[in-house]
């Protein structure tokens, strides 16, 4: 059982985890642009995971992830599984996103929603791997 099981996007977070081991390239191909919007978006998470009423065990769950995941992705762009995780840790509904084509999350990031912003990339190399198809 994993320090992130009690989270509502768990297997979500599972899955990420499992893909960048299994295709440290397709992540590597998929760089974030740290533009204006990727900050606001990661700030906004940030803020939404340390205000929740579980901050506490939702930054454990966090720290926890991103550290099977960096071992995980060692060697490929780290920008979008950290991403990924921090949506999934920060919004419940993030996971939702993962059953939607990338090209639907995109619409959903230009038009400023801050999950898809940061999910965007993790959604995109999955898709390319036919990981979500």
């Amino acid at each position: 059982m994993s320090e992130w099981s009690h989270l509502a996007n768990a297997k979500y977070i599972d899955r990420i985890i499992a893909h960048a081991k299994a295709n440290p390239t397709a992540w590597a191909a998929w760089r974030v642009a740290y533009d204006a919007a990727y900050e606001a978006a990661y700030e906004a998470a940030w803020v939404a995971a340390q205000l929740d009423s579980m901050a506490t065990a939702r930054d454990a769950a966090w720290v926890a992830a991103w550290r099977v995941a960096q071992d995980a992705a060692r060697g490929a762009t780290r920008g979008a599984p950290w991403d990924a995780l921090l949506a999934l840790v920060a919004w419940d509904y993030a996971g939702d996103l993962m059953d939607l084509p990338a090209e639907q999350v995109k619409i959903l990031a230009i038009l400023g929603d801050q999950a898809a912003i940061l999910m965007y990339s993790a959604i995109e190399a999955m898709e390319t791997t036919q990981e979500l198809v």
